[in-house]
Formats: structure tokens, sequence, C-alpha cells
């Protein structure tokens, strides 16, 4: 699949089969958000892959927005580690880019992907800090659900003219 044909055809997937992702295609997902962009270079990101079956039932409990987890095989937590970023207001710009990265590369492997939002949501961020055992200086970002789709989303063309200015609003 060409790039820009990724970018239009993704879609949000929230609903996918039983079959577990294979681990070449998760270093793949890796390897993509690991590509993004970033200020300076500072690559402030750390990734949590959550495969266990109780870790992914449980984050409903604190993260309605991310019920779908029970069903998924997969979802990958996007951290920022801000005691080692050289430019600490930007990790978020940074931490956005590898989430992006990851949901193109999701869908251009042929699977079905959706950002599940954490930060600035204290409860949810408390909720995955907990189940993750992450660090005191280590913030949870988004999170990503990912999966085998049960059918393939619908795409639509989504350019509105009226949001575009020439030089000025």
């Amino acid at each position: 699949m060409n790039t820009l044909t990724t970018i239009m055809t993704r879609r949000s997937v929230r609903q996918y089969t039983s079959e577990p992702v294979d681990p070449s295609l998760i270093e793949q997902l890796l390897r993509a958000a690991m590509a993004a962009p970033s200020a300076g270079n500072q690559q402030p990101w750390h990734f949590v892959v959550v495969t266990e079956r109780a870790k992914l039932d449980a984050v409903p409990e604190f993260h309605r927005h991310a019920w779908m987890s029970a069903n998924a095989p997969l979802a990958i937590l996007i951290c920022a580690d801000i005691d080692h970023a050289r430019y600490p207001d930007l990790w978020p710009q940074d931490c956005s880019a590898a989430t992006q990265n990851l949901l193109l590369a999701a869908h251009a492997l042929g699977l079905g992907a959706v950002w599940t939002g954490v930060y600035p949501k204290e409860d949810i961020m408390k909720g995955l800090r907990d189940l993750c055992s992450l660090p005191d200086d280590v913030i949870p970002f988004s999170l990503i659900v990912i999966g085998h789709p049960v059918e393939p989303s619908p795409t639509e063309d989504r350019y509105d003219a009226a949001r575009v200015h020439d030089n000025t609003w």
C-alpha cells in the first residue's frame, strides 16, 4: 500500500478477531513508531506492549473509551520519559507523531487499531501507570488497541475546502 493510500484509508477499528498479532508485526509497528520525528531528535518515547489477557481486560475498568481492549489481542502504551527530554514542553507532539506512525503502520500491515486518549486524564493515567508499573518520571500518553479487524472499515473523503485559508484567515 502506498503512503497516500494508507493515510486516506486508515480508520479507527474497534472490533477484532481472536487471532494474536505476530511478534514480527509488533516489532514493525514499534520500528515505525520510533521512526517518527521529534523535537531536536530527543525521542522521549517508551512503549509498553500489552498482550496479557488480564491486563487487556482490566483497562475498561478505568478507561471507558478503551472498552475494545477486552476483545483485542494487543495494546501498545506510548509513554514519555520526561526526565530525559531535552525539550520538556514538546514531548506531547513527539508522542503524537509516534502514535500516528504506529496507526498508519498497523493499517499498512493489514491490522486494525484505534487511538484511545490517555494524557492528560489523571484517572486514566493513574490506571495505566498502576497496571503497567510505570516509573514516576514516565508519563502514559496514548493507548493504541490493535488486532486483526473483523471487517474492513469504510473509507471517506474528509477534505473540507472551507477549512483551508490562503495566506490569511
